[in-house]
């Protein structure tokens, strides 16, 4: 429990969605009397009259903006224009209509895919204007670092409290299987469930396999944004990471272990890789608000298979 946000009024926008879901948990647990979330059929969040429309009707102390138009590389190649767009002028009108309002406190929710490409590993805060990110998801990662500037412009001209975290990829029960529009994790266990059960004697995977990344457990993820909430309070950049690399062979490897599928892994080479490393220096996290990721990768692995058997369509 959390006499911070008892009887603060937090609006959580992206909150009916995967982390969303966890961020909402979490508040519940702190004690959180005012939980607002802004649904997608109420409000369009791209359009201010629909931002100015929420900020009307819920009155936030805090926003926690984790709403974005997200998707795997396939779906950054495929829609580069609109996940530019839409993520950043949701934001950017987010901020300004919140500074506009006086509301107490904004957390801006950043990506990994902010960094530039051949980013020094680990991953560390001051490193992220060190180079364009890699391609295939510049436009989004570009569009999320805007709201760093944004946010440490607004606090050097307005002394507006709004901060910024970067998480590293989320994984966890609840996560988007859709193949179109999913990430990493889901979709090898997707791959891997329905090559079982058609009999299949291969999985098709993109790239070489060699490329690394970091993965966080989601429940861990949203534990690290409320503590940042409570007791972060300046625009530096904070990576939300779990502090390890994996390569995506290895994942693989892992993941067709833990289903029990025994057929051949093909290597889809003409497919991109995306950025070539991931891993994420979180030593500022556990200096400013003691956040520390809990949750074994193994254990996390078998929890969001456990939940995707549980819950996949018949």
């Amino acid at each position: 429990m959390s006499a911070f946000f008892k009887d603060r009024r937090v609006v959580i926008t992206g909150g009916a969605g995967f982390l969303g879901g966890y961020v909402t948990e979490g508040l519940k647990k702190c004690g959180c009397m005012n939980i607002l979330v802004p649904k997608i059929e109420d409000y369009d969040l791209v359009d201010i009259n629909d931002i100015n429309r929420m900020y009307d009707d819920m009155e936030p102390d805090i926003v926690i903006h984790l709403a974005a138009i997200v998707g795997g590389i396939g779906a950054n190649r495929e829609h580069p224009g609109e996940f530019f767009y839409k993520n950043l002028i949701m934001g950017v009108q987010l901020i300004e209509q919140g500074r506009l309002r006086n509301i107490e406190k904004f957390v801006a929710i950043g990506t990994v895919c902010a960094y530039p490409k051949f980013t020094p590993v680990p991953f560390k805060e001051e490193d992220i204007w060190e180079g364009y990110p890699e391609e295939t998801n510049a436009p989004y990662g570009l569009a999320k670092k805007m709201l760093l500037v944004q946010s440490q412009s607004y606090r050097a001209e307005y002394d507006f409290n709004s901060i910024f975290l970067l998480p590293v990829n989320l994984y966890g029960p609840g996560d988007n299987f859709n193949p179109a529009s999913s990430h990493v994790i889901p979709a090898l266990i997707k791959k891997c469930v329905d090559a079982i059960e058609s009999g299949a004697d291969h999985i098709d995977c993109w790239g070489t396999g060699g490329a690394s990344r970091e993965f966080i457990y989601v429940a861990d993820a949203a534990e690290g944004i409320l503590l940042a909430t409570e007791h972060y309070n300046s625009s530096e950049p904070v990576n939300i990471g779990a502090g390890f690399e994996i390569k995506i062979k290895d994942l693989v490897e892992k993941i067709v272990k833990l289903i029990g599928f025994t057929g051949e892994i093909r290597w889809d080479t003409s497919r991109p890789d995306g950025q070539p490393r991931r891993q994420l220096d979180v030593s500022k996290a556990k200096k400013h608000f003691g956040f520390e990721a809990k949750t074994g990768f193994d254990e996390g692995l078998k929890a969001t298979i456990d939940w995707y058997l549980k819950h996949k369509p018949a």
